[in-house]
């Protein structure tokens, strides 16, 4: 089975799951975050290099005072953790999105987890915070206007090598959970010719079984980006 490069995952239905248990639905984020670090590890023993998570849209911000409050309390401590588990599982971490939207104290934890990571040689883990797909091509456009680059010489590369994912190749499968079929404003750029998979379970109900399944539904698609599939030719 071939094993995709790249895995972005939209963790979706945290909160659904937990009211369906009749819990609160920040006991649905804590174990949607504990799972975030099963999947990591079972990723990386299946194979799969880069995995990239989205945590924190900028979309967010319009749900209840008392639910961010609590997802960004959930962050700090996650943040804390996964230096540990960073250094533990062997992963290089790094957080796209606007930084600068979030506390400084996350900021901090950020970047202290960016830096302890950065040598790593195993799994490589971006986590979307405060991220919005539009709102990264807004500041790359912003930052090829500051550098005084020359229309003409704006390219696809100049524009990737400009967005937060500078230097991470673009996603061969997308998974997202709970049954919504839409990207939700995530890595539209990137995803331009990815294989997507929706699945009905929730993320905290998501499992290295369930990993599996995207996988083998990945390995069924004929990947063709844009072009047309050759018929083999017949002998003469």
């Amino acid at each position: 089975m071939k094993i995709p490069q790249h895995v972005a995952i939209i963790l979706d239905g945290n909160g659904r799951w937990a009211k369906a248990k009749g819990m609160p639905r920040n006991y649905g984020h804590v174990q949607g975050a504990k799972n975030v670090e099963r999947i990591c590890e079972d990723a990386w023993n299946m194979g799969i290099k880069y995995l990239t998570v989205y945590a924190f849209s900028t979309e967010n911000w319009k749900r209840s005072k008392d639910e961010v409050d609590a997802l960004m309390t959930l962050l700090r401590n996650y943040m804390k953790t996964c230096v540990k588990t960073a250094k533990k599982n062997h992963m290089c971490v790094r957080v796209i999105g606007d930084k600068t939207g979030l506390a400084p104290d996350i900021q901090e934890s950020i970047a202290k987890l960016e830096k302890e990571s950065a040598n790593q040689d195993g799994l490589n883990f971006t986590i979307a915070i405060n991220y919005g797909s539009r709102d990264e091509i807004r500041r790359a456009v912003q930052k090829i206007v500051k550098e005084g680059i020359r229309p003409e010489d704006i390219t696809e590369n100049v524009i990737s090598d400009h967005l937060d994912t500078a230097g991470i190749p673009d996603p061969d499968l997308l998974i997202r959970t709970s049954g919504e079929l839409r990207l939700s404003n995530y890595l539209m750029w990137q995803l331009a010719y990815t294989e997507f998979y929706f699945t009905d379970v929730p993320w905290p109900d998501f499992t290295k079984e369930e990993l599996k399944k995207a996988i083998e539904k990945y390995n069924s698609r004929d990947r063709r980006y844009g072009g047309v599939k050759e018929e083999p030719k017949e002998e003469s």
